[in-house]
């Protein structure tokens, strides 16, 4: 049984881990507890709002509709990346969802699919309402994709719960489709990913920056051999030296770059004579084998 965080403890859990938030006036007495119960909690869901515009999303969160009264979710993905507070217990995010799936959560086993909406989710997830038009075209900031995975690390870890306790809306309730969409960088939002990235920011530290799979970029074949002169010349204590003459790269003219040797130079001034000294003894054992 997961007694839920009080306001205070969302807020330093939240902090320490690293998550940028704003806090949305009255964001701490702001629920729907006279609704139905808060708790205990088993988990956290992820959404797309469904809306554009960051202020206005936050505000849509915050007051709701005339179909459904906010608060809508706990914390709102703000597309510079910012997690805007408008709850601190009971909000209207979840609905009802399916009970074999609350029970998975609970177990942090495999997910059943959901087939049923039996169960209220309201009392049972803390909800993150990413700014997101949900239409698998607009995209999802960086930024926001990283707030997300810090906020749901954050109450993962002040529960001592897994990346197993995290799911989106379209794994909770039958028909639902968010969270979806492109990220900035590439991919598109899966569960899968997301959990595998709140599993990496649980192995460190509270706080410490993880680099996103997104971010990691191929190094082009100009980069590389930058990066081996670069070495090589530190290596050797100075930027640049001569060449030997017997090198097929020297040229007599100090003014020429070619008068000198570079970290990419010189491993292949290496390479190529490695090749010839092993054509040479390449041709000393057959003319051994046929003296045999």
């Amino acid at each position: 049984m997961a007694e839920p965080l009080s306001a205070d403890q969302q807020l330093k859990a939240l902090r320490a881990e690293g998550v940028k938030v704003s806090e949305r006036a009255g964001w701490r007495t702001h629920n729907r507890n006279h609704k139905g119960s808060w708790g205990p909690v088993h988990g956290v869901m992820i959404h797309h709002t469904v809306s554009s515009g960051d202020d206005s999303s936050v505000e849509l969160c915050y007051n709701g509709h005339s179909a459904l009264p906010g608060p809508l979710c706990h914390g709102v993905g703000r597309n510079d990346g910012t997690v805007a507070l408008v709850s601190s217990a009971r909000a209207n995010h979840a609905g009802s969802g399916d009970d074999d799936v609350l029970r998975a959560v609970i177990a942090e086993t495999a997910l059943p699919p959901a087939n049923e909406a039996n169960t209220d989710g309201n009392a049972r997830f803390y909800g993150l309402e990413i700014v997101n038009l949900g239409d698998n075209k607009d995209t999802y900031t960086r930024a926001q994709y990283r707030a997300a995975v810090l906020w749901a690390a954050a109450l993962c870890r002040a529960h001592g719960w897994s990346e197993k306790s995290v799911i989106g809306h379209k794994e909770w309730q039958p028909g639902k489709i968010d969270p979806r969409g492109p990220i900035e960088g590439g991919g598109s939002f899966s569960m899968n990913q997301f959990r595998a990235d709140v599993r990496a920011q649980l192995a460190s530290k509270p706080g410490t920056p993880t680099l996103p799979k997104e971010d990691t970029v191929a190094l082009s074949d100009a980069d590389i051999e930058k990066v081996a002169d670069a070495v090589v010349d530190r290596l050797l204590g100075k930027d640049t030296f001569d060449a030997p003459k017997d090198s097929a790269h020297y040229s007599p003219d100090p003014k020429s770059s070619a008068h000198y040797w570079t970290g990419r130079t010189l491993f292949g001034d290496l390479i190529n004579k490695v090749r010839e000294i092993k054509k040479t003894v390449d041709a000393l054992a057959d003319a051994q084998k046929k003296e045999c």
